[in-house]
């Protein structure tokens, strides 16, 4: 299960940087077929539209291969007894894979959340092992297995 989960994450990452990768072209794309009009101002606020977006979708591009380094960066086949970057952790209701903030993802029909060690919920994650509790969603989680 642990490794289903982590493919689908390097999928939807490397699905992200390719999207991300193709929006930046398009920009290039629209930026260098723009042609400098007697409409000055319009020129230049189409001009910097582009710019704008180019801007955000480098950003969001930067930490889509930030989490593909994390991802490449994952010991997969040792296990662990405490929870670690890279771990899978059923708890009395929910099941969490540490390693990058992808939110909620479907693998071989059940549901889960993968997380950064980072966020709130993974930091009380973080070196606890089975039979210990958290807090999750207002409520008190028992982490049955880690793997």
């Amino acid at each position: 299960m642990k490794r289903d989960v982590f493919q689908m994450c390097s999928e939807k990452v490397n699905q992200r940087i390719v999207a991300l990768e193709l929006e930046l072209q398009k920009l290039a794309e629209s930026a260098a077929s723009d042609t400098k009009s007697s409409m000055g101002d319009k020129y230049e606020t189409a001009r910097e539209m582009i710019n704008l977006e180019k801007e955000k979708f480098s950003t969001q591009l930067a930490d889509a291969q930030r989490m593909k380094q994390v991802l490449d960066g994952l010991e997969m086949e040792n296990a662990s007894v405490k929870v670690v970057s890279g771990t899978l952790v059923k708890t009395s209701t929910c099941l969490f894979f540490l390693a990058v903030s992808l939110g909620k993802l479907v693998v071989n029909g059940k549901e889960i959340f993968v997380i950064s060690p980072a966020s709130p919920v993974g930091q009380e994650l973080m070196g606890k092992q089975v039979n210990n509790s958290i807090i999750f969603a207002g409520k008190q989680e028992r982490i049955i297995a880690v793997s």
